[in-house]
């Protein structure tokens, strides 16, 4: 009966095994998931701050662009023989 047992044992930790390389597979591809997804966030971030920084610039460059419109209109209705 003691062979019994050592099959019995050796079956169970050949299972054990088994069960500890598909967990080690699994949090593998997880953590590679997880780095993947911390580097499509990085480049995202890189990305958005780019364009929302050549946005930024278009809009200081329409403002001012207003201002400079606003000063003319201004001058205009204060001295109207700019239209004659």
């Amino acid at each position: 009966m003691a062979r019994a047992g050592g099959i019995t044992n050796a079956v169970n930790v050949g299972i054990a095994v088994q069960a500890d390389w598909e967990n080690r597979e699994f949090i593998s591809n997880i953590s590679l998931n997880v780095r993947r997804l911390f580097d499509f966030l990085l480049q995202f971030e890189a990305t958005t701050k780019s364009k929302l920084a050549a946005l930024n610039e278009k809009l200081d460059i329409l403002e001012h662009r207003l201002e400079v419109l606003e000063v003319e209109v201004s001058s205009a209705t204060t001295n109207p023989s700019v239209f004659t």
